[in-house]
C-alpha cells in the first residue's frame, strides 16, 4: 500500500487537502466519496513522505507510540457520539484516525477498518488488538452488535473507563509521597556510604584506638561500596531482569497478584480495587444481557490479578453445576459478610445486577477511604526508617567522636 495525496471539496464547498494509505488512486477516491469529499487531484506521495511515513511506523513499531487509558476513553466517547448521531461505523472509524494525535492509536484503527472491510465484524476486529481491548471490552462490543445498541455499549464502556481511570490516579497520587520519601532515603543511603563515611574513617584511623562495632560495620559497608560498587549494581540489575522474568512468568505473575494481596497497608487497598472492579465489570457484563456464567468467564480476564481471576473462574464452575453466585462468591473467601449479604438479596430479588453496582460503590469508597489515609498509615514507617537510619549514624559516627572529646577532657 502507499501513500495518497488528495485535494477535494467537501459538502459545503470547502477546500480540504490531506493524505491517505490505500492500495490504488481508486481506492482513495472511494474513501473520499464516503466520507462525503469530491475528489479533485489525486497523486501518490513522493519518496520523501514515503520514507517519513516509514519511520512513523518504525518507532511505533518500537514502542514510542502506546495506547493509553485516555486514548480508549476518547475512542468510546467519540464512537459513542458518532453512533448516536447517525454516522456510519466505517465513517466513524476513519474519522476517528484521521483526527486522533496518537499514531498507535491511528494505526489500530486503520487495522479495524480494513478488518471490517474485508467482511470481519467489529467484534473479530476488536479482537486482533488484545493490548488495548480487553475480553470484557470485546464481549461488550459483540452484545451492541447482536442486540443492536453498539452507541449504549460505548457509553457504558468510556464511563468504566474513567472510573479506572480515576481510582488509577488516585492511587498513583497517594503512593507518590511514599515512594519519594523512599528514593530519597536510598539516594542518602549511597552519599552517606560513598562520601560520608570514608571522610569520618580517615579520621577514625589516626586515634590507634578500638572503634566500637557499629563504626566497623558502618566502615566496612562503606568500604565494599567504594571499592566494588560495580558489582552491587550489577547485582541490581540482575536481580531486577531476573525479577521481571519470572514476574512476566504465568506462575511468577500469578505469585505476585497473590504476594500483592498479602502486602502490609497497601494489601487489603488493592484487594478491595481489585474487588471493586469485579463487581462493577460483571454489573456491566450483566446489564448489557451476557449470561452470568459467560460474564463471570469474562471478568475473570479482565480484573487484572491472576489470583482474584481463578477465584472467579472457580464461581464461574460452581455456577455450571448449578450453585448460586452467593454459594460461589462466599466459597471462595474474598469477599466480606456485608458484600456476600448484598449478593445474597440481589440474586433473591432479582436485582443481582442493581445489587452489584451497589458493591461496587462499597468498594470504591472504601478504597477512596484508604487512599485518603494511605499517607498518615504510612508515616509511621517512615519515621520508623528515618529513626534506624539517625540511630545507626549516631551509633557509628559520632559515639568514637563523642569517646575522644571525652577522653580529651580528661586528659585535660
Amino acid at each position: 500500500m502507499a501513500i495518497y495525496q488528495y485535494s477535494g471539496r467537501n459538502r459545503r464547498g470547502e477546500a480540504v487537502r490531506g493524505s491517505i494509505e490505500a492500495a490504488s488512486a481508486d481506492a482513495v477516491a472511494g474513501q473520499l466519496f464516503n466520507n462525503g469529499i469530491t475528489p479533485v487531484d489525486i497523486n501518490e506521495a513522493d519518496v520523501a513522505h514515503d520514507v517519513f511515513a516509514g519511520l512513523k511506523a518504525m518507532r511505533w513499531q518500537l514502542g514510542e507510540g502506546k495506547v493509553t487509558l485516555v486514548d480508549q476513553i476518547f475512542f468510546c466517547r467519540q464512537m459513542y457520539t458518532l453512533l448516536k448521531a447517525g454516522v456510519p461505523i466505517m465513517q466513524s472509524l476513519r474519522g476517528l484516525r484521521d483526527t486522533t494525535q496518537n499514531p498507535a492509536l491511528a494505526n489500530i484503527i486503520a487495522s479495524i477498518s480494513e478488518a471490517l472491510d474485508a467482511g470481519m465484524d467489529l467484534t473479530a476486529a476488536t479482537r486482533r488488538h488484545p493490548k488495548m481491548f480487553s475480553p470484557m471490552f470485546v464481549a461488550m462490543v459483540q452484545v451492541g452488535e447482536t442486540t443492536g445498541s453498539l452507541p449504549e455499549v460505548f457509553l457504558q464502556l468510556a464511563q468504566y473507563l474513567e472510573r479506572e481511570k480515576d481510582t488509577r490516579e488516585r492511587i498513583k497520587q497517594a503512593l507518590r509521597y511514599p515512594i519519594f520519601v523512599l528514593v530519597a532515603i536510598g539516594i542518602a543511603m549511597v552519599i552517606i556510604n560513598l562520601f560520608v563515611i570514608p571522610a569520618f574513617a580517615k579520621i577514625f584511623s589516626s586515634f590507634k584506638a578500638e572503634l566500637p562495632w557499629a563504626t566497623q560495620v558502618l566502615i566496612a559497608t562503606s568500604n565494599f561500596t567504594v571499592n566494588y560498587w560495580y558489582l552491587l549494581l550489577f547485582a541490581a540489575l540482575l536481580a531486577y531482569v531476573g525479577i521481571r522474568l519470572y514476574v512476566n512468568s504465568p506462575d511468577g505473575h500469578y505469585q505476585w497478584d497473590r504476594l500483592k494481596l498479602g502486602l502490609p497497608i497497601v494489601g487489603k487497598t488493592i484487594l478491595r480495587a481489585t474487588l471493586g472492579r469485579f463487581a462493577r465489570s460483571l454489573s456491566l457484563i450483566l446489564r448489557a444481557g451476557v449470561p452470568v456464567v459467560q460474564g463471570m468467564g469474562v471478568v475473570g480476564r479482565a480484573v487484572a490479578n491472576d489470583y482474584v481471576g481463578e477465584r472467579i473462574f472457580q464461581m464461574r464452575d460452581g455456577m455450571e453445576r448449578g450453585e448460586t453466585v452467593t454459594r460461589t462468591a462466599t466459597a471462595t473467601g474474598l469477599f466480606p459478610p456485608l458484600v456476600v449479604q448484598m449478593i445474597s438479596v440481589g440474586e433473591e430479588s432479582g436485582s443481582l445486577v442493581d445489587l452489584l453496582s451497589e458493591v461496587a460503590d462499597y468498594y470504591e469508597r472504601e478504597v477512596d477511604y484508604d487512599l485518603k489515609n494511605l499517607g498518615s498509615a504510612i508515616e509511621p514507617v517512615m519515621i520508623v526508617i528515618i529513626g534506624a537510619m539517625v540511630l545507626v549514624l549516631a551509633l557509628g559516627v559520632f559515639m568514637p567522636m563523642w569517646d575522644l572529646a571525652s577522653a580529651a577532657r580528661g586528659g585535660g
